[in-house]
Order: structure tokens, then sequence, then C-alpha cells
């Protein structure tokens, strides 16, 4: 359903592109915001013999630039945001630990776009990604493991410009991350829909 969604927030932008006039312009300038939203959380262990899902809120800061091309617009993103997804694998497990918890996210991208209509704005986004965990047990017979992993982040937007030089987006991203806290783990995704507001100056 989660991936259902992203394509639909995705292609509702990309299909309003024969409404893009001759006169549109192109965000542009430093803007600060906040967002929140859904996040899944999915780990595969090591081996691939077994994967885990959790399901959280994720909500954060953040803040960039975009230089506005006409219309169309390139620009730098940074994000820090936290959620607190849980996952457990189940009893076949053989790894030490078979939790997961995720906390602090950290991301730093690059991101472009293009008018679709006065004050309507699509866009892609990829950069680099590193994700606090900590792998544990549940019955706590081993320590827990704590580590930031880093990882790749790419993903797809529409925002909309508001009064006041206020502004509003709705967001899909996938993140990928590997080398997690216990080496049995493997390697875990995130897939997040978040809705932001924002001040542009």
């Amino acid at each position: 359903m989660k991936k259902i969604i992203a394509f639909a927030v995705i292609g509702a932008g990309f299909a309003a592109t024969p409404a893009m006039a001759d006169d549109t312009e192109a965000p542009g300038g430093f803007y600060i915001g906040a967002l929140g939203g859904y996040e899944g959380v999915d780990v595969e262990s090591a081996d691939g013999t077994a994967t885990a899902t959790a399901d959280s809120a994720v909500y954060g800061i953040n803040a960039g630039y975009d230089l506005s091309l006409g219309g169309a617009f390139v620009g730098l993103e940074g994000e820090l945001s936290t959620s607190d997804g849980s996952t457990s694998f189940p009893g076949s497990f053989a790894g030490a630990r078979e939790g997961l918890e995720t906390s602090g996210q950290y991301y730093l991208g690059a991101r472009a776009g293009f008018a679709l209509t006065p004050g309507i704005a699509a866009y892609g986004k990829v950069g680099y990604t590193s994700l606090d965990t900590t792998a544990f047990t549940s019955s706590g017979s081993l320590s827990d493991l704590e580590e930031n992993t880093d990882g790749i982040r790419y993903g797809a937007g529409i925002q909309i410009e508001l009064p006041s030089a206020l502004e509003a987006r709705i967001e899909y991203r996938r993140s990928q991350y590997n080398e997690l806290a216990d080496i049995d783990q493997g390697e875990a995704t995130t897939d997040q829909i978040v809705a932001g507001i924002g001040l542009r100056f």
C-alpha cells in the first residue's frame, strides 16, 4: 500500500506537466521548514532468510537553497529527523540480536525540479543519509549495540507556494542502509511519506 501511495504522489505531479505555461517561474532562494509523516522500516537478515518490518511516525526540520533557472531549479538540502520504529525478526532468525530500533536520521543531498504551473513545482532528490540504530534482544540477555550507519536516499515530491513567503510540500523518499550494528541483521530500508511547511526568504 505504501508504494501505491508513493507512486500516486509522484504521478499526480507529473500528470500536471501539460498545464505548464511558458511564464512559470521555479522557486529560488533559502528556505527552512518542518515536516512530519509516515515511515515504514524493512530489515533483511544478512543471509537473506528472514525479514522484519515496522511502522512509525517521522518528524524533523530541513533547510536548503534553490537556484532558480527560470522554469527549472537546482538546489542543496539538509535535514535532521527522527522516528521510533522497532522491528523484531521471527523465531527462525539465527542471529544473536533479533530486534532493531531506528531513531535519528541525517540527510544532505541535491535536488532539481521544474515549475508545473505558477506556484506549483515538482522535484526529485538524491543524497547521503545516515541512521542511528540499536540492535537488541527482547530478553535483555545481551547488551545493546548502537551504530550510525550510512546510506543513500532518493525521492520526489510536489511543493506549493503559499501566502506570506510560506510553502507546503508532500514528498515520498526511500533510504537504503547496510552495515547495521549487528552483522547478522544485514540491511535496512525506510520508505517515508511526509508533508511539510516552510518559509522561503
